[in-house]
């Protein structure tokens, strides 16, 4: 078994993967979603928990270094 592009099992040989494709396309076998990693999710809830804890005086001043930084050279 091989791994697709989300990392689910898929048939090594052509004609059994082209066969689970067809499948997939066709709606005879659903995808399942995967999960994401550890470091995404972690990532998610520590910006929540972060924008929560700032004040709106704080979250402004950090878009207007933001802006700046990116506009200029």
């Amino acid at each position: 078994m091989s791994r697709g592009p989300n990392g689910e099992r898929r048939p090594a040989n052509v004609v059994g993967c082209a066969v689970t494709v067809a499948k997939i396309a066709t709606g005879e076998i659903k995808e399942t979603p995967t999960k994401k990693s550890g470091r995404v999710r972690s990532g998610r809830a520590g910006a929540k928990a972060r924008a929560e804890s700032l004040s709106a005086e704080e979250r402004r001043n950090i878009a207007k270094r933001a802006a700046a930084a990116r506009w200029s050279e």
